[in-house]
């Protein structure tokens, strides 16, 4: 699944693309994908809007038009394409965006992306950016707020860490690099942790996800571009894929946690 660093190169990559262009004509190939609005009213008040720009935020793309914002979650295996007009249109294509020389595919093999067009107004405080928690980088992040959201959260801190109405962005293979660069067993509970382990959360979670941003992502599956993106993050994984600690050289442990495939070292994670 695309996390916080791949979804930020791919807001990078298209802002290059589609930038100050307007959509001409919407094809929606699959309804089901179209959120809170009928599908003919969806593409009808997307004609002649341009795109102004392209935000993100947790996992959300959020494409600024002039009377809306288009909010689009790739979910497992979504992917934007650039596409010519006279290329094949395949299955797995289910939102077409015609511009003036190309085309804005949206394809999903997994059908499990979701799109939202949604007033100016409030986006921040509707359904769905509003069930976010903070992002990474907020000043509002401190050991205080996570101390008050794990209170009662009696679930492994490698589960609790997924959530994204507490932080957003953190996915399944940042969360196990977080974890070992804060020296936390990922099954420790999210309530027992002390202020020295919830602050090195926070600091390590900015490191690693800046690293990936820098590199583009971990498995940038999302999109497919002369852009230079390859996720190349993959190559800086310490403990995720892994099988042997960076740090003592024990075998590391892989378990499933929550029904995730967890990597640890059970040394330097006691």
């Amino acid at each position: 699944m695309p996390e916080l660093p791949e979804v930020e190169t791919v807001k990078e990559v298209l802002k290059k693309q589609v930038l100050n262009q307007k959509i001409l004509d919407v094809i929606v190939n699959y309804p089901k994908m179209i959120e809170q609005i009928n599908v003919d009213d969806f593409i009808n008040k997307l004609k002649n809007q341009t795109i102004i720009d392209i935000k993100r935020r947790g996992k959300w793309l959020l494409f600024e038009l002039n009377d809306y914002y288009l909010l689009s979650h790739l979910r497992m295996e979504g992917k934007y394409y650039i596409k010519n007009f006279n290329d094949e249109v395949t299955k797995h294509q289910h939102v077409i965006f015609k511009f003036k020389d190309f085309e804005l595919r949206y394809n999903d093999t997994r059908k499990f992306g979701r799109m939202y067009l949604l007033d100016k107004e409030n986006i921040y405080n509707t359904k769905p950016l509003n069930e976010l928690g903070y992002e990474p980088w907020d000043d509002k992040l401190n050991s205080e707020y996570l101390k008050l959201k794990y209170k009662s959260k009696k679930l492994p801190i490698k589960t609790v860490l997924l959530d994204q109405s507490i932080i957003v962005g953190i996915g399944n293979i940042y969360d196990d690099e977080i974890l070992f660069l804060s020296k936390i067993n990922p099954y420790k509970k999210a309530s027992e942790l002390n202020d020295l382990e919830l602050n090195n959360i926070i600091k390590n979670t900015k490191i690693v996800l800046e690293r990936a941003i820098k590199l583009g992502g971990t498995t940038i599956k999302t999109y497919t571009s002369s852009e230079g993106v390859h996720g190349r993050f993959q190559n800086e994984l310490l403990v995720h894929t892994k099988e042997e600690c960076p740090i003592c050289h024990k075998k590391l442990k892989v378990e499933k946690i929550n029904g995730r495939s967890t990597y640890y070292c059970e040394d330097c994670q006691k």
